[in-house]
């Protein structure tokens, strides 16, 4: 296992201050307040965390709960902590879908407004309140509505206080009748158990089979902070009438008695559609070798995929633990050529899938090599990490550690492909990002 200084700079953000005053000739400045410039911020970036029982600690839904926070809200999106969003904006691709990331003028209209004094503004102006109702707990259902049919654990699971962690499968039946193409799916614990789920895959179970799954019927894995995964608009994931769906538990219990229902949320292609491309999600640059001496903030290890087929990737989401600090992902091209697809700045809090919007999914044709580099920190200056002093490796407790990257795509014949490419080319001539074509 190698050590290496971490080779990508990151850059650093600088949010000007607002001018203290105003040339006497000139206009007068109009002071930014909470009502009409900061709260329609907040609304469509914050508040699904921050409100009664939700998961963020304090509620920002109205000037009297925010107001006593101003100060940290200004230095934790100036230092883009909050909203999480952890991809790096200096590397890659920058187009998703569902970005609740702000932009440079957001944050500096939250910066200038906390600096003026943070006021509130007239009342009049104060948009109309989000409504929240029980599946505003779904991070899709504020793009794609709430799902269209849930799956839960057959029964309410018991996790009794300070219990050893537990992995346990458990089945449950869909109650399909019919044939249905997903268009896109989420997994969640249920709000009462969320402090002791500390992971929960979801697959397509088959009794009879040699294998429970594989990468072709894997839905998503919940972990703490994660989102959902949208498919692409021509593309689906069959889920037939009669299936049963296999939740892979892991629990991490607390000291007081919690009940959980963790759910699979699925929303559904129009009955009768069937979409042009199958969706395949699958596990990219998978280390298990890990070597993460004590008190080391830079370990590196690199893993590889070579690409059998020309495809369209949807979907990446980053996956380390405690101790993870960053990680990139590049295409390696037949001609020499490489690209970094994109990076993120690993924060164990948010496991949060990215979804490229349609214009900028990475085109990748066959022979690519998807190459994934991790960074770990074991140092006493990884906030997340539980014990420095230690060695960690692979494993599945929050303790040890892991390296790779989800990754969902759909595959593309090599008529579809050079389709697909000239018309990417023909859109935006010139730009070769994400498109492997030379």
């Amino acid at each position: 296992m190698r050590v290496a200084a971490f080779g990508i700079l990151v850059g650093v953000l600088v949010i000007g201050s607002v001018p203290a005053a105003q040339n006497s000739a000139g206009p007068a400045k109009t002071p930014l307040t909470f009502t009409k410039d900061i709260v329609p911020i907040l609304q469509r970036s914050c508040q699904d965390c921050h409100r009664p029982g939700s998961i963020a600690p304090m509620s920002l839904l109205t000037y009297e709960d925010a107001r006593p926070w101003a100060r940290s809200i200004k230095a934790r999106v100036v230092n883009r902590e909050m909203p999480p969003w952890t991809i790096d904006k200096n590397v890659g691709i920058q187009s998703f879908k569902h970005d609740r990331s702000l932009t440079n003028a957001e944050i500096a209209k939250i910066a200038a407004w906390v600096d003026d004094g943070a006021p509130r503004g007239n009342p009049a102006d104060m948009p109309p309140p989000r409504v929240f109702t029980d599946t505003s707990k779904w991070t899709l259902a504020g793009v794609l509505g709430p799902p269209d049919y849930v799956i839960p654990i057959p029964e309410p699971f018991v996790v009794e206080p300070n219990a050893p962690n537990m992995w346990i499968d458990l089945i449950a039946e869909s109650g399909l009748t019919e044939d249905r193409w997903i268009r896109a799916f989420e997994t969640k614990p249920s709000q009462e158990g969320f402090p002791v789920v500390h992971h929960a895959t979801t697959s397509l179970y088959d009794e009879d089979a040699d294998v429970v799954s594989d990468d072709s019927v894997s839905f998503s894995e919940y972990a703490l902070g994660k989102t959902g995964d949208i498919l692409a608009e021509n593309s689906g994931f069959l889920i037939k009438a009669g299936t049963k769906v296999r939740f892979n538990m892991h629990y991490a219990a607390k000291a007081e008695r919690i009940t959980d229902r963790t759910s699979l949320g699925l929303w559904l292609h129009p009955k009768g559609y069937v979409p042009k491309f199958k969706h395949i999600r699958q596990s990219v640059g998978n280390v298990q070798d890990l070597d993460i001496p004590p008190g080391e903030n830079n370990v590196r290890v690199d893993g590889y995929l070579f690409l059998k087929d020309n495809v369209r990737m949807t979907v990446f989401q980053p996956h380390l633990h405690n101790r993870g600090k960053r990680q990139c992902m590049e295409a390696i091209f037949t001609d020499g050529r490489v690209e970094t697809l994109n990076c993120v700045n690993w924060n164990f809090g948010w496991h949060i899938a990215y979804n490229y919007t349609e214009d900028a999914q990475p085109l990748l044709p066959k022979g690519t090599v998807l190459h994934v580099t991790t960074w770990h920190d074991n140092s006493t200056a990884n906030k997340w990490n539980p014990d420095p002093r230690n060695w960690a490796g692979f494993g599945q407790r929050s303790s040890d550690d892991m390296a790779f990257a989800h990754v969902s795509w759909y595959v593309l014949n090599d008529d579809e492909y050079k389709q697909t490419v000239e018309e990417r080319n023909h859109r935006s001539p010139g730009n070769r990002t994400t498109v492997g074509a030379p």
